[in-house]
């Protein structure tokens, strides 16, 4: 049997774990200092914040490092200071200026204009999988040291290529892209040029709450308490152990050895509803979950067909039935949560609706189709019900189960007929989901650019003008109502029948406060957290 000591030791110390040992180990109460989290942790590469991509990653990084601004919770329209106290542009809107507030990083030295901008900097040059975030904004490799400078230790300029928008770039300021790193200790573990990247993926070097003490892939995270940080509460250390199974998180939620359970199905948060020692922490994160129908396909080329799909479906029976507490019915590209979203649902199931556009289309008789989907739960079961629905209309859906990343592989080589999926977003503003789904100038198979739109073969250019519209757009609010007007727009003019958002729920134990769950993974942080 594995000690209690062992457990809490941290990911230096323990050894391997599955989920079945962890589960059947009867541990005493968790010490007040100590969080521990069981939550999968498969889906990681680099905590190098200038480099990783996943959204567990992504929720790690946001914990050891902060940003010139955070996405606000609260008001999803605006940002809130972090390292940045002010900012402003200058009369083009091409020269922004951040005036710094007073922060430390974990080694105790003060976060200043240079390591600003050598973080923005180091973004850039290394150019890896999150750059796009800020180098769309006219920043290479070869300029970004001329235009992203640190003018004294509290001042940061940084020129755009083209007229920005402030509050465009401030949002994708808010990336983890944007995190901050401590450039003395960066170059200090650099190896032949690559920026400190190869230490930095296992190693922390930020002014968060917490630094990072240990990661074992698929195993653990441990974070310690960053002395120097904004972290106010009575926590000492954060543990996150790899559990796969939900039951078996629940069984550990509920006997004491963790103190928060993170990857728990509708079945398990039924149970937990009623129990009087768990508190649900939920929120709507940026997940869409959608069907797309690909353009390559004679009768899915049809609007009418479009359509059709979309009134054929029975959103509510399956929110309700298979769904009911991690997704919600939501119909617009943008999520709830962020700027200017719309929360319209204008689709509902109308059968004969749904039968009179396939004889538009002069598909009464119907037609065969496939249907890809992941392999992992909810995906069958909506599968099944998207099935008997499209049945309905003559629609006769061949299912075919794959695991995520074979789907998501048939779909980017344009081989999938209709594929249920996700799509997050990628960083907090509107153009992000407006600029996969409606930008699509090239639609050869040899684009150099193959947006979510591509995969599927959609190309409309009044979208393509109106999403580059809505994104230069200068003033703010008439930015937001452009992007109104498109959300309302693709929902009747596109291939893409979006159907639900996920909800995410971090289940903990009463005695644990302030976990803050995020629209972006990002988001998701143990700042405010304590136990009692």
């Amino acid at each position: 049997m594995v000690s209690r000591r062992n457990f809490l030791i941290g990911g230096a110390a323990v050894p391997f774990l599955s989920y079945l040992e962890l589960a059947e180990t009867a541990f005493a109460a968790t010490p007040k200092d100590i969080l521990v989290v069981a939550q999968q942790l498969d889906n990681m590469t680099s905590l190098d914040p200038h480099e990783g991509f996943e959204a567990v990653g992504g929720e790690m990084i946001s914990n050891m490092y902060q940003k010139l601004v955070r996405a606000n919770s609260d008001n999803p329209d605006t940002v809130l200071p972090v390292i940045a106290a002010s900012w402003e542009a200058d009369a083009d809107n091409k020269v922004f200026t951040f005036k710094l507030a007073d922060a430390k990083f974990a080694s105790g030295a003060a976060v200043t204009a240079d390591d600003v901008a050598f973080s923005l900097q180091r973004a850039i040059k290394m150019n890896k999988s999150p750059a796009f975030i800020i180098n769309q904004f006219g920043f290479t490799a070869e300029n970004v040291e001329a235009r992203i400078v640190a003018k004294d230790e509290k001042t940061v300029t940084l020129t755009t290529e083209a007229p920005t928008a402030i509050s465009f770039l401030l949002f994708c300021l808010s990336a983890n892209i944007g995190a901050i790193v401590e450039k003395k200790t960066v170059l200090e573990n650099e190896v032949n040029g690559d920026l400190g990247n190869a230490w930095l993926q296992k190693n922390s070097a930020g002014s968060g709450p917490f630094k990072l003490q240990a990661w074992k892939a698929s195993e653990s995270i441990a974070l310690a308490l960053n002395e120097h940080g904004p972290y106010k509460g009575n926590l000492k250390r954060v543990i996150i152990r790899h559990v796969v199974d939900p039951s078996s998180q629940m069984l550990m939620l509920q006997k004491g050895d963790v103190d928060i359970a993170r990857d728990l199905t509708s079945e398990q948060l039924k149970a937990l509803q009623s129990d009087e020692n768990v508190t649900l922490v939920r929120k709507q994160i940026a997940s869409l979950v959608l069907i797309s129908l690909n353009q390559n396909n004679a009768n899915l080329a049809k609007p009418q067909v479009w359509q059709a799909v979309k009134w054929a479906l029975d959103y509510e029976g399956m929110q309700k039935n298979i769904v009911p507490l991690t997704h919600v019915v939501h119909q617009s590209m943008e999520p709830t949560g962020f700027p200017g979203t719309v929360t319209e649902t204008p689709f509902k199931q109308d059968i004969e609706k749904a039968k009179a556009l396939m004889a538009e289309a002069g598909l009464a008789d119907g037609f065969d189709i496939t249907l890809d989907h992941y392999a992992a739960q909810p995906y069958p079961d909506l599968a099944q019900a998207i099935q008997a629905n499209l049945g309905a209309i003559g629609i006769r859906v061949k299912l075919q189960s794959a695991e995520n990343r074979q789907v998501l592989t048939k779909m980017r080589a344009r081989g999938h007929e209709m594929a249920l999926s996700a799509w997050g977003t990628d960083y907090f503003d509107p153009n992000s989901n407006a600029e996969v789904f409606c930008i699509n100038k090239d639609n050869s198979d040899d684009a150099k650019k193959k947006p979510f739109a591509w995969r599927s073969s959609f190309k409309n250019d009044e979208l393509t003008g109106k999403a580059e519209a809505a994104r230069d757009e200068k003033d703010p609010a008439k930015r937001l109502e452009l992007y109104e007007a498109l959300q309302r727009e693709f929902m009747e003019n596109s291939p893409f029948a979006i159907m639900f958002q996920t909800t995410k729920t971090a289940a903990c134990r009463k005695n644990v406060s302030g976990v803050t769950i995020g629209v972006l993974s990002e988001g998701n942080t143990y700042l405010e957290t304590s136990k009692s």
